[in-house]
């Protein structure tokens, strides 16, 4: 998609969606998530060369900032020429609160950087499956003319990886 009839400007945009489940009840996960060493454990487990987390209640919300500084090593030298040797990675979630049920939604914003590179959508836990069923629905977008789809689908794995390890420290967390 072109913008503005610039030939150059282009935006393009990857949709990003996931499901997984926890065996436990939404309010158990929901409390995990809200935990700052749960944040601080899923932020290590990515291996950043630092990390700062948040847990902020505001009103009937809950915002969750993670802020991660990852090395570049083993980006690709396209990517590595236009951000240098580290990223910094922000994702913030604000959850509303819970439904009678537990259930919750929430938005989901994962900043990359000062790139014109990230990611929103929405967030979603219900009762479901073993326990808890928890959604994700973003589009992760690119405004970098000619090579938006180029950073798009080299961001893609890495976000897919991250909801993967959430899901799997989740896991571990909530059999203790």
């Amino acid at each position: 998609m072109t913008s503005g009839g610039n030939p150059f400007a282009t935006v393009s945009n990857m949709r990003i969606q996931k499901s997984y489940e926890y065996a436990a009840s939404p309010e158990a996960v929901f409390a995990m998530l809200a935990d700052p060493e749960f944040q601080a454990a899923k932020c290590e487990a990515m291996h950043p060369l630092s990390h700062t987390e948040s847990v902020t209640p505001k009103g009937e919300q809950t915002e969750i900032v993670t802020r991660r500084v990852v090395s570049t090593d083993g980006f690709p030298d396209f990517a590595k020429s236009m951000i240098g040797p580290k990223l910094a990675i922000t994702e913030t979630v604000i959850w509303s609160r819970a439904s009678m049920d537990g259930s919750r939604t929430g938005t989901i914003v994962i900043g990359i950087g000062d790139a014109p590179v990230g990611m929103q959508g929405t967030i979603s836990m219900m009762a479901g499956g073993v326990g808890t069923q928890m959604e994700i629905n973003g589009d992760l977008k690119a405004r970098i003319p000619l090579l938006g789809g180029t950073i798009e689908k080299t961001a893609e794995p890495w976000v897919v990886a991250a909801v993967d390890k959430e899901q799997e420290i989740g896991r571990t967390w909530l059999t203790r």
